[in-house]
This record gives structure tokens, C-alpha cells and sequence, in this order.
């Protein structure tokens, strides 16, 4: 058995890893506005948007990388226009596979941030405010240094789920080798192979150890990192 990785194993490898990153740092500052404000606001439709930014987390994939093929297709609402004025086509792209690690992975981030903010002692926030601080100094001092542990976990685990994304990825960015293939289409592609069981192996196996080290990396610092705020 070979496990040397081909060259489309390297980029489809490669692939995912950028894409991954891309995804977390593009869902990050709406996951902290949102995780923030669904946890220390209540206001009419406040059941509704929860539900509504969770929904990827529960629906099948697939239908998930339909309803964004609707959007962002060159019929679509987002996809027509961008098209027409800009000359940027979204579905069946490198950005496409962005966008589908992105929409599916949000809600883990946004749930772990959320749960951190709903954990935060609030009584430090009012004794900073006590003190005369102001909201953006509290902020940056007192709330995301108290968030944290829950943005890095967020990360993480967003990172893991991007990194093993399948079905909106394969509905909206398609299964193109060296652009749109990522690790786990490129699983897909080799299991419909025949005698391509080394190639399938080996890909399993990366694909696992690196969702492993995610969630390892995502257990260490929900258990060990504590922060404290600045004074």
C-alpha cells in the first residue's frame, strides 16, 4: 500500500485547509455580533433569528448547498447580479467552497461563543463600568477576554466541521479536481474507483487525524484556558 499522496491528493489537501481557514476567519465577526447579542439581549423575533442561524446545523447538508445554489447560482438573486456587474461567478468556484464550509460550520462557532457569553460573569462588566469606563474599553478589556475560551473553541470545532464538509460543498462548488475538490471529495471520488482502495485509505486516515487533532485542540481549550481581565 502506498501512502505517498498523489499530486491531486496535495492540492484537494491543500484545498480544504485554506478553504477551512477562510471559512473561520470569514465567520468569526458576525459569530461574535451575533453570539453576543442572541445571549444578552431579548427583543421580538429573537426565537425565530436563533433558529433560523442554527438551521444549517440540523439540515442536511445537501439541502443546505441546494438553497445556496438558488442564491448564488447565475439565475440566482446574489449569483445574477454579481455576474452581470461584477463578472464574478460564485457557484461552482474556489470561493463557493468557501462559502459552503462557511454557512455549514457558522452555528458551531455562533453556539460556542453564545454559551460563553451567556457564562460570563457579568458582575466584572458593571464593576468596569462602576469605575468609569466605557463600553468599547469594557469591551476590549473585560467582555472578549472573558469570551475567549469560547471563541477558540468556536474555532475549532468550525474548523474541524469545515475540513470534513461534503454535501453543500459537492451541491454548490461541484466536484472539479485541483479547484473545487476538497479532501473529502476527493474521498468520495477514489471510492468510485475501482482498485483505488490504497488512494481511499489513505485519505480516510489524513481525513481523520486531521478532524482529530481539531477536536483534541478544541477539548484542550475548553478545559485549560482560563482568561482574566485586564485591569
Amino acid at each position: 500500500m502506498t501512502w505517498g499522496l498523489t499530486e491531486l491528493e496535495w492540492q484537494a489537501l491543500a484545498l480544504s485547509l485554506r478553504s477551512s481557514v477562510l471559512a473561520v476567519l470569514v465567520s468569526l465577526p458576525p459569530a461574535l455580533v451575533l453570539g453576543w447579542l442572541l445571549a444578552r439581549r431579548r427583543f421580538p423575533g429573537h426565537a425565530m433569528l436563533n433558529a433560523a442561524l442554527h438551521l444549517p446545523l440540523v439540515l442536511p447538508p445537501v439541502v443546505t448547498g441546494y438553497l445556496l445554489l438558488l442564491l448564488l447560482g447565475r439565475n440566482g438573486p446574489i449569483g445574477r447580479p454579481m455576474e452581470a456587474l461584477f463578472g464574478i461567478r460564485l457557484a461552482f468556484s474556489t470561493t463557493a467552497v468557501v462559502i459552503a464550509c462557511a454557512v455549514v460550520s457558522f452555528p458551531l462557532m455562533l453556539r460556542a461563543i453564545r454559551q460563553s457569553a451567556e457564562a460570563a460573569d457579568r458582575r466584572l462588566e458593571k464593576a468596569a463600568r462602576s469605575l468609569g469606563a466605557g463600553e468599547a474599553r469594557i469591551m476590549a478589556t473585560v467582555t472578549l477576554p472573558l469570551l475567549a475560551p469560547g471563541i477558540l473553541t468556536g474555532m475549532t470545532l468550525a474548523f474541524a466541521r469545515s475540513v470534513g464538509e461534503f454535501g453543500a460543498t459537492i451541491t454548490l462548488a461541484a466536484n472539479i479536481p485541483g479547484k473545487t475538490q476538497t479532501l473529502p471529495l476527493a474521498l468520495f471520488s477514489v471510492t468510485q474507483t475501482p482498485g483505488a482502495d490504497a488512494a481511499a485509505a489513505r485519505l480516510c486516515v489524513l481525513s481523520i487525524l486531521l478532524a482529530g487533532a481539531a477536536l483534541l485542540a478544541s477539548e484542550s481549550i475548553g478545559r485549560r484556558l482560563t482568561w482574566e481581565p485586564q485591569t
